[in-house]
């Protein structure tokens, strides 16, 4: 069965060109954990652990109660067809944070006001890519 991924090398996913905010923001808590709730706690506590298909698979996990035991064989079966990938992510189209994919495919949250942020736009070895819009023009 082939497995699609929605990791990246060498990559930020820069904040969404319609993203309401200039700084960044943590998601506001909720009754239920949001996805952009799930995301940021995984990311702000564990820079570069986690590739793109680890965090996403990881929030699927969570949202549809899927057992420890049952994770592996659920995993090949999500990645058996194309996911969306982090450029779809609240993180990056409303709460202002690029999110750095590095040269292992390891993933960390940038805030948009950040030196590192500016250092990466800057920086010509780093590939970019836009997060999603919200809205379309």
């Amino acid at each position: 069965m082939k497995q699609y991924t929605t990791n990246y090398i060498n990559t930020l996913i820069e904040v969404a060109e319609d993203c309401p905010v200039s700084q960044s923001q943590i998601p506001p808590e909720k009754k239920e954990k949001t996805l952009a709730n799930l995301q940021y706690e995984k990311l702000a506590k564990n820079p570069y652990q986690y590739t793109s298909d680890d965090i996403i698979f990881d929030c699927y996990a969570i949202k549809h109660d899927i057992s420890e035991n049952e994770k592996q064989q659920e995993r090949e079966n999500f990645f058996s067809k194309g996911q969306p990938c982090l450029r779809c992510s609240p993180l990056a189209k409303k709460y202002g944070f690029g999110i750095h994919h590095n040269t292992e495919g390891k993933i960390a949250l940038i805030p948009v006001e950040s030196k590192e942020y500016q250092s990466l736009l800057n920086d010509v070895s780093t590939a970019k890519t836009k997060a999603m819009r919200s809205k379309r023009k």
